[in-house]
This record gives structure tokens, C-alpha cells and sequence, in this order.
């Protein structure tokens, strides 16, 4: 009876519009704004802009994000809310959204981990939990495969990759990653999660790790950033 009583009173407002009142199912966004949210369908495309940042970098099954990234625009502000909001239900419900799109295609009920790209335990320990995890534990509830945090993990804390160039970011964070207990990976299909991709040097440094344990790997993040 209390929650009625507090809804009532204190309506949960959707995190995007800060303006409809959210539904006792919903967790983050209003129905009008996971309409405006559209996805990019890259996950039905081998090919794709995501896809291209890796060529002839990475050998990578699949590349996909999730939605459009527009600057200004309901996405960006749900990202900024994920990351430094302290709203992790943001990342999950947009994980669980996504993973009902992706458990459609059967390529992607292949997957054996989902392995997010790992924060810094200061990092961590500052934002309270790791936002990529959280896309991560979406996704894995939809598409009914564990993720897990155990077997990347981020050895050094880097500085800021803002401003910087895709090789200036490669460099950065190419020794920052750790690889643990990667003979339980080994000849599996393994997805790679992250928030936000721009010039993909994140992904690659991770991936040059988990690529050590002979695994087929795929990359989803939540926006391709322009």
C-alpha cells in the first residue's frame, strides 16, 4: 500500500524528459521517450559504421551500438545521468531493451560472456558502480547469457582520453587491461560492452587481451559517438 500512497505524492519521473511519471514497470524511461530513442539495427548488418572503425585493426564477428547518439538530444542526457547521475537503472534498462532486439537474430544467441569494459577500482569507488557493467547486466537478462567482471580487469588509472587522438587514446590505455583466468574463455564467443564508442581505442586495447585467449569476439556498446 505504500508505494501507491508515495507515487501518489512523489511520482518517479522519467529520467530522460524529467516530465511523465513513470509506470510501475518502467525503471527509467517514459513510453515517450523510448519511442524517440530509436535503434540503429546495426546488430542485423556485418557491416556496418561500427563495424568499419575495426577494419583491419581487430578480427571482430560483430560490431554493433545499440542507439543514434545526437548531441543535445534524450540519449546524451540518459548517458550523462548513467555515468554521473548515479543512475544505473539507466543502463540497465536500456541493456534489457536492446537485448530483446538482439536475442531475435540468432548470431547473437551465440554468445557464451558478456565482459564490460572495466573502470578503475578509484574510478569505480568515486561513481559507486561501473556503467558499462550495468549495460552489461541488461543485456545478459535479456539474452539470457552470465556477464561477468572477473576476468578483465584495469591494472592502471589513465588520464582523461578527451581531446585526444585515436593513437594518442590507443596509447594511453594499451597496458592499462589485465586478462585473468582466460583459459575459461578460451575457443568461446565473447561479447565486449561498453557505454559510449568514438574512436574505438578502448575497445581495441581490451580486445587485444581477450583476443590472447583464441575467443571469437563481438563489441555492443550503447551510442557510437559521432
Amino acid at each position: 500500500m505504500l508505494e501507491p500512497l508515495l507515487q501518489l505524492f512523489y511520482p518517479r519521473l522519467c529520467l530522460a524528459c524529467q516530465r511523465q511519471p513513470l509506470q510501475r514497470q518502467q525503471k527509467a524511461l517514459c513510453t515517450a521517450c523510448q519511442y524517440k530513442i530509436k535503434p540503429t539495427n546495426y546488430h542485423l548488418l556485418e557491416e556496418n559504421p561500427v563495424a568499419e572503425r575495426f577494419w583491419g585493426r581487430l578480427p571482430i564477428a560483430r560490431a554493433s551500438t545499440a542507439y543514434h547518439f545526437v548531441k543535445g538530444g534524450l540519449l546524451q542526457r540518459l548517458i550523462h545521468e548513467l555515468k554521473y547521475g548515479h543512475r544505473p537503472e539507466i543502463g540497465e534498462e536500456l541493456g534489457r531493451t536492446y537485448g530483446q532486439l538482439l536475442v531475435q537474430e540468432p548470431f547473437w544467441k551465440s554468445v557464451d560472456y558478456i565482459i564490460p569494459v572495466p573502470l578503475h577500482p578509484k574510478k569505480r569507488h568515486q561513481r559507486g558502480y561501473n556503467q558499462a557493467a550495468r549495460w552489461a547486466a541488461g543485456l545478459s537478462e535479456s539474452l539470457g547469457v552470465p556477464w561477468s567482471e572477473k576476468f578483465l580487469l584495469r591494472a592502471s588509472y589513465t588520464e582523461s582520453q578527451t581531446r585526444k587522438s585515436r593513437e594518442e587514446r590507443f596509447a594511453n590505455v594499451s597496458e592499462a587491461f589485465v586478462l585473468r583466468q582466460a583459459d575459461k574463455l578460451r575457443h568461446k564467443h565473447i561479447m565486449l560492452v561498453d557505454d559510449v564508442m568514438t574512436t574505438g581505442a578502448t575497445i581495441e586495447a581490451c580486445a587485444k587481451h581477450l583476443l590472447q585467449a583464441q575467443i571469437s569476439l563481438s563489441v555492443v556498446c550503447i551510442a557510437l559517438a559521432p
